[in-house]
């Protein structure tokens, strides 16, 4: 993927998938989109939060880490993206990125609820835009 093709990917779809990950996640997560510097840093997105209250919750204690994941999309994924059908095809992916985020969290040991994770940092790499 060149530059040009990682500012387009920035303007046209990264807003879309900021938005729904912040409505997916709630209110004191950061989502902040990371952008593209080379092809070894490609455009990242980074989802982060200080660890929610337990309020006395002792059994949701979460994990030891607050909340800090990057989530980075396969080159090719995005190139297919910009082209014939992509637009439908990321609509779809939209729909489901609550269910694939819920997937994540259980392959990882992130806990979205506690704004917590097992890891110091956690890279969700080579996404697609499957639904």
């Amino acid at each position: 993927m060149n530059r040009q093709q990682a500012l387009r990917y920035e303007t046209d779809f990264m807003p879309r998938i900021v938005e729904r990950v912040t409505r997916v996640v709630g209110h004191g997560v950061r989502v902040e989109v990371l952008p593209y510097e080379s092809l070894l840093v490609p455009t990242r997105l980074h989802v982060s939060a200080e660890r929610a209250p337990h309020e006395g919750d002792d059994h949701r204690r979460g994990y030891v880490y607050p909340l800090n994941v990057f989530l980075t999309w396969d080159d090719e994924e995005i190139e297919r993206l910009l082209g014939a059908g992509g637009e439908a095809r990321f609509v779809r992916y939209l729909d489901a990125i609550g269910a694939k985020l819920d997937a994540w969290q259980g392959a990882r040991d992130v806990d979205l609820t506690t704004r917590s994770q097992a890891e110091p940092s956690v890279l969700f790499g080579g996404l697609d835009f499957e639904a």
